[in-house]
């Protein structure tokens, strides 16, 4: 008789406290950062909701940055780069 070993590949999900960054009252002359994420009409999309935050909203530029692939969070210059020069992100997907 054969000898089998079952494994169980699961694992707890580590609980993580989330602190987010109070919303602005309004967009008005704020820069927003887009990250695009390399996902098919991700650009596409992500630079029409600026031209909306823009006209609508009174947001005075956009800055679009390009994440190296989907499964991988912001690199270090991308997130240097936003800090620098964005007020408010928008992070986007594509498909």
């Amino acid at each position: 008789m054969a000898n089998f070993q079952v494994f169980d590949p699961t694992t707890e999900a580590k609980e993580q406290a989330l602190a987010y960054v109070p919303r602005p009252d309004s967009l008005r002359n704020l820069r927003i950062g887009l990250v695009e994420n390399t996902k098919y009409n991700s650009d596409t999309l992500l630079l029409k909701i600026a031209a909306i935050l823009e006209q609508e909203y009174g947001a005075s530029s956009h800055l679009l940055t390009r994440k190296h692939n989907s499964s991988v969070p912001a690199h270090q210059e991308i997130i240097d780069e936003i800090k620098a020069n964005c007020d408010v992100v928008v992070a986007g997907v594509g498909d």
